[in-house]
């Protein structure tokens, strides 16, 4: 959890000074960002909220996102000052810490976890499932802010939708998809605007696998809002961040300065809600009412000044006083629990760096034309393709493969050794990769050569990355000197590792692939294939892999 901050307050008087406790000067003697604080009595009683005295109040430990904290504890602070005999005696202790952080406290059971919850987004509430209860929505929404994009006016030639406005020349800046909302918003954002645009699997890709990748491969991901608004301020800058509107509202207050403006793109936005959520094991009744009472404060008129001058919206999304934000908001499609799940788990994999093997087959019916092109023609615009999508610290090799074209015979050829894609490597390969041509009457030597490669890539083994063998073929072995399937299949599952993974992720193309044969060798592995029975669909398969490696 966060650093602490109570809200304590005794109704058997009038009195209420505020006062730091011995905790709190602790606290502040740490650097701690969250002060303790106590409103109470000087009879020195550990303070109730509710309008009349008791020895035994319900006591509420109650966490929420830091920017909302304040606006928390003045409802607290304002419902112990009402005089209201008849309701709860309530003891509410208001701590602050990140919504994903609470979720997996919740999700692990911890003892001291929260019995109320206000996250910034109701999608952290599922990542709290401890396998037998998803916590429970007391009140939908207590304030609200909708995800914005933040940059200099020059990158937004085209905002039509979230993935045009984070196609280059723009370089998004995304905070943490997997513990920040709005990072996960942006993301979720142009899974739900698909909905409403003609974008392609291809087209959505080429966006968020590079990005995935580039932001992947940092040594910490962005966590800093007003961090990431000063790169974007920056002459020249075409950094973009997806942000709250009231995070931005906020920098403005702090900045009139800086040169940035907030957007929407035409398709729409999602939304941070702030719901209170019941964490509480036991109890949970009493705890429940505790919440709605709290957020019944929150949403009255006094409050919702407060919050409106904070960059809060209401519950309703009414646009911001004094024309500050953007202003009148469509709201895309709020996601599903699953594919919300879906969405985290694809940026997870999308966003580990690779060390991966490229393996093209050369044999001779790689020359068998497909409408205008041969077969080894889309393979190397399919592998040209997929390697633009790869960022510097991506380390990549290539091979070729057919039958007795390498060194003592070997049936494979090492074109460009496994390197981090520097732009000389990167030339490295691209120039290997457009001189290839089918070797007439050459076999395909695929069980020696999967092996050979999972060996090679296994000798340079990376702990930080997807290690892989990317094998792209259109047939099936025709080595007579090789080993039989269930002996290669064999010898790769000796090679697995699960401590030191190297999949296989077979791509095969055309009516000739033995697609049994391919999945076989792949699932030796643990890794997957597909087949792409018209050539010409091999790109897209080549995506496909990527995003699910």
């Amino acid at each position: 959890m966060g650093k602490h901050s109570s809200a304590v307050t005794k109704s058997n008087n009038n009195r209420r000074p505020v006062y730091l406790t011995a905790v709190g000067l602790l606290v502040l003697s740490l650097g701690a960002v969250f002060v303790v604080r106590s409103f109470g009595s000087e009879s020195g009683a550990d303070g109730f909220l509710g309008g009349k005295s008791c020895d035994d109040p319900t006591q509420i430990r109650l966490s929420t996102t830091p920017e909302l904290q304040p606006q928390l504890e003045s409802a607290a602070k304002s419902l112990a000052n009402k005089d209201n005999n008849d309701g709860p005696c309530l003891q509410f202790t208001i701590s602050a810490a990140p919504s994903a952080k609470v979720a997996q406290e919740v999700k692990n059971g911890n003892d001291n976890g929260p019995d109320l919850w206000v996250p910034d987004s109701s999608l952290w509430i599922a990542q709290a499932d401890d396998g037998q209860t998803v916590p429970a929505i007391a009140v939908p929404s207590v304030a609200s802010s909708p995800l914005v994009l933040v940059g200099r006016g020059e990158n937004f030639a085209n905002t039509s939708s979230w993935l045009s406005s984070f196609a280059p020349p723009t370089s998004p800046a995304l905070l943490d998809p997997l513990t920040q909302s709005p990072g996960t918003l942006a993301l979720l954002s142009i899974a739900s605007e698909r909905a409403k645009t003609s974008a392609t699997d291809l087209q959505t890709a080429g966006v968020l696998i590079p990005l995935a990748q580039r932001l992947g491969s940092m040594a910490k991901p962005y966590t800093d809002v007003n961090g990431l608004f000063g790169r974007a301020n920056q002459d020249g800058s075409n950094v973009v961040v997806p942000a709250s509107e009231a995070s931005f509202v906020r920098y403005q207050e702090e900045h009139p300065e800086a040169q940035l403006k907030a957007i929407l793109p035409r398709t729409g936005t999602l939304v941070l809600d702030y719901p209170v959520v019941v964490t509480a094991k036991s109890n949970s009744e009493a705890v429940t009412e505790a919440g709605k009472a709290l957020a019944a404060e929150m949403l009255t008129d006094a409050a919702g000044q407060a919050r409106d001058d904070a960059g809060f919206r209401d519950p309703q999304l009414s646009p911001l006083g004094g024309g500050r934000g953007v202003g009148d908001v469509t709201q895309l499609t709020k996601p599903t629990t699953a594919a919300i799940n879906k969405g985290l788990l694809e940026w997870t994999k999308l966003s580990l760096s690779a060390h991966s093997l490229a393996v093209i087959d050369v044999s001779g019916s790689m020359a068998e034309k497909v409408g205008n092109k041969t077969r080894m023609q889309l393979t190397i615009d399919a592998a040209a393709s997929g390697l633009k999508l790869f960022p510097e610290n991506a380390a990549l090799g290539l091979w070729t493969f057919s039958t007795k074209i390498g060194d003592l015979g070997a049936d494979f050829r090492e074109l460009v050794p496994i390197a981090k894609l520097t732009p000389a490597q990167r030339q490295r390969m691209l120039g290997s990769l457009t001189t290839q041509t089918a070797i007439p009457n050459g076999g395909t030597g695929l069980y020696d050569t999967a092996i050979a490669a999972v060996r090679a890539v296994r000798s340079s083994y990376d702990p930080s990355a997807v290690n892989s063998v990317l094998l792209f073929t259109d047939g099936k072995n025709d080595d007579p000197g090789s080993l039989s399937l269930a002996r290669a299949v064999q010898t790769l599952e000796s090679l697995r590792d699960p401590a030191r993974p190297v999949r296989i992720i077979a791509l095969g193309m055309g009516p000739d692939t033995d697609a049994g044969e391919l999945r076989q060798l792949a699932q030796a592995t643990g890794g997957q294939s597909y087949v792409a029975r018209n050539p010409s669909d091999l790109q897209q398969v080549f995506i496909d892999a990527l995003q699910n490696r």
